[in-house]
C-alpha cells in the first residue's frame, strides 16, 4: 500500500485470488473479471477455478476494487466477487462505462433512468424521509461527471466524491449506518455486477445502462452486442443477479465506508470481511486473524 505501483498490485491480488479459489471444493468459472479496460493483471475470460469437484457455480471478479487508491495509500479500497450457479450473473465486459444508480430497499421498483437526476434525488430523500440538505450522494470523482456534479450541487445535497470504489460505495446505499442515501455515475461493468449482487441480496435497487461517450472507440457498441450486452436495456438489480442462489463477498483493503483495511502485525495480517447471500438475507461481518507461516497459500506467495 501507498507504494505507488499499480501494476504490482493488480498481479499480486490476482495471484493471491486465484491460488485461495483453486483450492476451493468447487467446479467454477470466472465469467469476467474487471481489469482488460486498463490492461491490469486479471483472470483470464471463463478461467476455470477451484479443484473441479463440487457445485458448478460462475464468479464475477474484483481483486482490487480501488488500485490507486491502494497505490496512494488513500481510503475505500476493498477485493469483491459475486458468486452464483452457472448462467444467473450478467456479464458487463469491462470496455467502457455503465451509469449506475443504486440505492437502499425504500426505492426498490420506485426510481427509473427516465427520470431526471433531480427528480431521482427528490423521490428517494421522500421515500427515505430526508430533507434535500441532509440527503447524502456518493460518486466518483471524475470529469465525465462534471454536469452531474454541478445539478447535485445546485439541488444542495451532501455530496461524497471518492477517488475509486464505487462497488462499497453502491452497497452503502443498502446499510443505514453507513448515512449514504444514494449513488450515482458512470463506472466499469464487473463492478456494477458484483455491486447488483449485493444490493439484490440486501433487499436494495440498482439500475444500470451503457454509458455512451462520444470519446468511445467507435467499435466499442458492436463489442458489448457480441457479448450479448442489449445497448438500450436498463439492468437492474435482478438482471445482474438473476435466481435465488447468491453470494456477495468483501474484504476490506484499506479504511473505506463499509470495512476496514487490512493491519499487518508480526507474521500475519488482520482482515474485515462481509458476506451476504440469499435466500436467507444474511449479512455477516466477520475479523480474521491471517497467520502466513506454514500457511499452504500465503507461505509461498509472501
Amino acid at each position: 500500500m501507498g507504494q505507488g505501483n499499480e501494476r504490482i498490485i493488480d498481479q499480486k491480488a490476482v495471484e493471491f485470488s486465484r491460488a485461495v479459489m483453486n483450492q476451493s471444493e468447487i467446479d467454477g468459472e470466472v465469467i469476467v473479471c474487471e481489469g482488460p479496460k486498463d490492461n491490469a493483471p486479471a483472470f483470464s475470460r471463463r478461467e476455470k477455478v477451484g479443484t473441479g469437484s463440487g457445485p458448478k457455480v460462475e464468479f464475477v471478479i474484483d481483486p482490487v476494487d480501488g488500485t490507486t487508491a491502494t497505490a496512494k495509500g488513500r481510503k475505500d479500497a476493498i477485493s469483491a466477487l459475486a458468486c452464483a450457479p452457472r448462467n444467473c450473473l450478467q456479464v458487463l465486459p469491462d470496455d467502457g462505462y455503465y451509469f449506475k444508480v443504486a440505492s437502499g430497499p425504500e426505492t426498490k421498483g420506485k426510481i427509473s433512468l427516465d427520470m431526471s437526476i433531480e427528480d431521482i434525488v427528490k423521490t428517494v430523500s421522500e421515500l427515505k424521509g430526508k430533507h434535500i440538505e441532509n440527503f447524502t450522494v456518493i460518486m466518483l470523482d471524475r470529469e465525465r461527471h462534471m454536469w452531474l456534479l454541478k445539478r447535485l450541487r445546485k439541488l444542495g445535497v451532501r455530496i461524497i466524491l471518492i477517488p475509486d470504489g464505487d462497488i462499497a460505495a453502491a452497497v452503502a446505499t443498502c446499510l443505514p449506518e453507513t448515512g449514504i442515501d444514494l449513488l450515482l455515475g458512470a463506472g466499469a461493468g464487473p463492478e456494477a455486477t458484483i455491486a447488483g449482487t449485493a444490493i439484490k441480496c440486501l433487499g436494495g435497487c440498482m439500475l444500470v445502462k451503457v454509458w455512451q461517450d462520444p470519446k468511445d472507440d467507435p467499435r466499442r457498441m458492436d463489442r458489448l452486442r457480441e457479448e450479448g450486452v442489449e445497448i438500450d436495456k436498463v439492468y437492474t438489480e435482478e438482471d445482474l443477479a438473476r435466481g435465488n442462489e447468491l453470494v456477495f463477498a468483501a474484504s476490506g483493503i484499506t479504511k473505506g465506508e463499509i470495512l476496514d483495511g487490512v493491519k499487518f502485525y508480526e507474521g500475519g495480517a488482520i482482515v474485515n470481511s462481509l458476506c451476504v447471500r440469499l435466500p436467507s438475507g444474511t449479512l455477516e461481518k466477520s475479523v480474521s486473524m491471517l497467520r502466513f507461516k506454514r500457511h499452504p497459500i500465503y507461505e509461498t506467495l509472501i
